[in-house]
């Protein structure tokens, strides 16, 4: 398979890619999956440090690869143009695929969550989304590219519902619904835009999970463990690659058989 252009935010580039919320986790296994296919790669992460050290952890063993790393606010319709402009202005053509894996967890009973806590988890996971997607398609479109890959990273529970999990779960499910309309009304450019569903994924976030709740989660997966990061970064590869090139608007769950029925 061969990756040409992508951005993940993280962000990826070779052709370009790019990657948001490159900086950690399933972002930055992208990145370096990205990478190791060839692509230039732009890590674009809230964090700058972190988006850094993914960027060391990049490979350049293919010839004209030339990555970068900056920091980004998803949630902001400002730092999300700066962001694509420094990519123009430094590569001289828009992202060809975006993977928008950025996003955060306020967890809390429905009686108890707060106003606060709802509106930040929607502003980062959904809106962010919503940002840069149309900042990724109006760029491509502008500048006539013949086509490009836009993936969004959803999760399961925005599927299935999950306690405690009121917002985020509202937010993937917003995910799924905006990357279906944006495949809609993106396609007649050549753009696609699929999402990619993970269930239970080894993360810094799980890190900090009881062994007796992890081993509680791998109880319900019929596949018996949890997920990597690297087997999410793999769909994204495939989505973004021309394999795929007959694929757009659908959701692609990475859940090692949760909730299947």
């Amino acid at each position: 398979m061969t990756i040409s252009q992508l951005i993940q935010f993280n962000i990826h580039i070779h052709f370009l890619k790019s990657s948001l919320g490159g900086g950690s986790g399933i972002g930055r296994a992208v990145c370096q999956r990205f990478a190791s296919e060839g692509a230039t790669v732009v890590v674009a992460d809230i964090s700058e440090e972190s988006a850094n050290q993914t960027l060391g952890s990049l490979n350049h063993d293919h010839t004209g690869q030339d990555h970068m790393a900056s920091a980004v606010d998803v949630s902001s319709r400002e730092s999300v143009e700066k962001l694509l402009t420094s990519i123009q202005c430094r590569y001289f053509q828009p992202p060809s695929v975006c993977v928008n894996a950025a996003g955060i967890t306020r967890d809390e009973f429905l009686l108890k969550m707060e106003d606060e806590d709802f509106d930040k988890v929607i502003q980062v996971n959904l809106k962010g989304t919503f940002l840069l997607t149309q900042a990724v398609g109006k760029a491509l479109v502008a500048c006539g590219a013949p086509k490009g890959s836009i993936i969004t990273v959803g999760s399961i529970v925005g599927k299935v519902g999950n306690i405690g999990q009121a917002n985020y779960s509202a937010s993937k499910a917003g995910v799924e619904g905006l990357t279906r309309t944006a495949a809609k009304e993106l396609s007649r450019y050549g753009i696609r835009c699929n999402c990619v569903l993970p269930g239970f994924i080894t993360t810094p976030m799980t890190d900090k999970v009881p062994e007796k709740v992890i081993s509680q989660l791998t109880s319900m997966v019929p596949l018996g463990r949890m997920g990597e990061p690297s087997e999410v970064a793999d769909v994204c590869a495939f989505l973004a690659s021309d394999d795929s090139r007959y694929i757009t608007g659908t959701s692609i769950e990475v859940t090692g058989g949760l909730f299947i029925g």
